[in-house]
């Protein structure tokens, strides 16, 4: 009985190092076994996910339980390499059969690496052949739904829909950052959110009794309306209108849903584009501001659809509701807007702030060279790279252009890695476009300041004289 359950035990073992060194480890060690071969039938040989580091850490952690399973470490080893050969095996199979990298196949994938090893250390922990036959096949169902739990954990949505690669270490933050916290205390660890936020600004405006007018000035919103003569913009979209919401923060300050809606309402335009942050908090349920949202996104008219990005207050998980909301999602991803038989290209980048997760290069992988683009970031940090990969125009937020100002000041504080001159309004960085607005809602608390919340309507017109565009900041190289 003892010797059996040793055996199940170290399959489960040596079958979760692989996914434990991923989350641990991040990006570090990560080379493909199979350096990207290709056999004769176009598909690689095991695919990413089969990584030196997972063979390494398989390899490693069941040789040391030689003193636990009672035997050699030399059989330690050959049990383990027996664990990683089957894995291999059924992941060569799996790719022979077109299934994408990553697709769990229940039996297939668990076959090889359990019975292969329990046939094996079984002989040398003395159970009879038909014990570690039925031991491998009860390890096949719990092993199957492990891989599941990893899958959804890591990996979440399909990344057959989701284009962006995520370290594992990130992937874990925006997890947690999707869950309300297990005690409130623990929310005390984000001290600089806590202290400047929480305790200074709102013990400050509330001693000099100006934390209700704060409020107030929060539900009020300004509707810009910009024009960006643009060289190279097809003819077909001269005068297209972008509706641009972001930092929406829905859920931060009582009465803003209402005042969205109200203006919202009467506007018409050809693109609504949702630049990310859609929660207040950086942690807990978003249900709260997704019904609000819902609330908000019938009112948008919209005729070429909703579509949106991830911001650092939100996280994978929101992704599903969001595009079952009616919004849909381009995260490190591209869209094409045909008109007249011409074509807009619409870029979409995750994070570039706190998660950095902006992937330029898979973002633009499906765009035409010299095509006209228009690229949606959360921030204006990405500005750089935007700019070496041919966008036109960026479109962001983040800043709230500071949310709390001086009266005839700029921002006091951008929380942004950019240059100041990108916190609001029009900038341009080697003849590519951007524009930063200062946000819908408030963020960490319900106050504004000298900086009325924004909703942007964009016009874009085709500059027909070929000059450089111009726009309010220039960054210096």
């Amino acid at each position: 009985m003892i010797a059996g359950l040793t055996l199940f035990l170290f399959l489960l073992w040596v079958n979760l190092l692989p996914p434990l060194a991923s989350l641990t480890l991040a990006d570090r060690w990560n080379q493909p076994l199979d350096f990207g071969l290709r056999l004769p039938d176009g598909q690689r040989l095991f695919g990413p996910h089969k990584t030196i580091r997972g063979v390494l850490a398989a390899l490693l952690g069941g040789t040391l339980l030689f003193p636990l399973l009672g035997v050699t470490w030399p059989v330690a080893a050959m049990a383990s390499l027996l664990v990683v050969a089957g894995d291999l095996i059924s992941s060569c199979i799996k790719r022979r059969l077109r299934q994408p990298s990553g697709t769990a196949l229940f039996g297939l994938d668990q076959c090889f690496e359990a019975l292969l090893p329990a046939l094996y250390l079984g002989s040398h922990l003395g159970l009879p052949v038909w014990v570690r036959i039925i031991i491998g096949v009860l390890f096949i169902p719990l092993a199957h739904a492990g891989a599941l739990f990893w899958k959804k954990l890591l990996f979440r949505p399909d990344m057959r829909n989701y284009p962006r690669i995520i370290r594992s270490t990130v992937r874990l933050h925006e997890w947690r950052a999707c869950h309300q916290p297990l005690a409130r205390w623990h929310t005390w660890f984000n001290l600089s959110n806590l202290l400047y936020n929480e305790v200074f600004l709102t013990f400050f405006f509330k001693t000099i009794g100006r934390y209700e007018q704060g409020m107030a000035n929060a539900r009020e919103l300004r509707l810009e309306k910009v024009t960006f003569d643009l060289t190279g913009l097809p003819p077909a979209f001269d005068g297209f209108r972008i509706l641009l919401l972001t930092d929406l923060h829905l859920d931060g300050v009582h009465g803003l849903t209402d005042a969205l809606i109200a203006q919202v309402k009467e506007l018409e335009a050809d693109l609504c584009l949702f630049g990310g942050d859609l929660r207040m908090k950086h942690y807990g349920p978003f249900a709260p501001s997704l019904r609000r949202l819902k609330r908000v996104l019938p009112h948008i008219r919209s005729d070429y659809g909703i579509f949106g990005i991830l911001g650092n207050h939100d996280c994978i998980e929101m992704v599903p509701d969001l595009e079952e909301a009616g919004i849909r999602m381009l995260i490190n991803d591209s869209q094409p807007l045909k008109k007249e038989g011409q074509t807009l290209w619409l870029i979409g980048l995750d994070d570039p702030h706190y998660y950095r997760t902006n992937d330029e290069a898979a973002a633009f992988r499906a765009v035409p060279a010299g095509a006209f683009t228009i690229l949606l970031a959360h921030s204006p940090e990405a500005y750089r790279q935007a700019a070496s990969h041919g966008a036109r125009l960026y479109l962001c937020g983040h800043t709230h252009a500071g949310q709390i100002r001086r009266p005839g000041h700029g921002p006091i504080y951008t929380n942004s890695r950019a240059p100041r001159c990108t916190a609001e309004g029009q900038w341009q960085w080697q003849g590519m476009v951007g524009y930063t607005s200062r946000g819908v809602g408030a963020s960490s608390v319900p106050l504004r300041f000298n900086c009325p919340g924004e909703i942007t309507l964009i016009t874009l017109r085709k500059n027909e004289k070929c000059r450089p565009p111009t726009a309010s900041g220039t960054i210096s190289a």
